[in-house]
Order: structure tokens, then sequence, then C-alpha cells
């Protein structure tokens, strides 16, 4: 039983750090991104740029509200 829990162990921390991965990845890929201002001149922003960066805020805050138990995630 011991052999069992600790390959399910083992399997399960591989699963978890291969998503760790991804997430890291992710948030580097982000973090490159608003550092490049979302790839926009400050010339050239419009309502539609203020659109799309309120919905990617959005669904950052649906993340961290989940994450922190902020929100409506809130005990």
């Amino acid at each position: 039983m011991t052999t069992r829990r600790t390959t399910d162990n083992t399997k399960a921390l591989d699963a978890f750090m291969t998503t760790k991965f991804q997430i890291d990845a992710i948030l580097e890929r982000l973090k490159a991104l608003s550092d490049d201002h979302f790839e926009t001149h400050p010339d050239e922003i419009n309502w539609g740029d203020v659109g799309t960066l309120n919905h990617y805020a959005s669904l950052l805050r649906q993340i961290t509200d989940s994450a922190f138990k902020e929100g409506e995630h809130a005990a």
C-alpha cells in the first residue's frame, strides 16, 4: 500500500510541477508583454486598447480572487 501511495504522490507531484512550470511561462510572457506596453504606442492608444486591457485585468482578477480567496471567493 505504501508503494502505491508513493507512486500516486510522485505522479501528483510531477503533474503539479508540470502545471506550475506552464503557469510560470505564461506569467513570464505576460510580464514581457506588459513591459512592452501590450505592444501599443502611447500616441496610438484608443478606447479599444483600453477595453482589451480591462478585459485582461478582469480575467487576471478572477484568478487572483480565487487564489487569494478575495472578491466573490472570499470566505
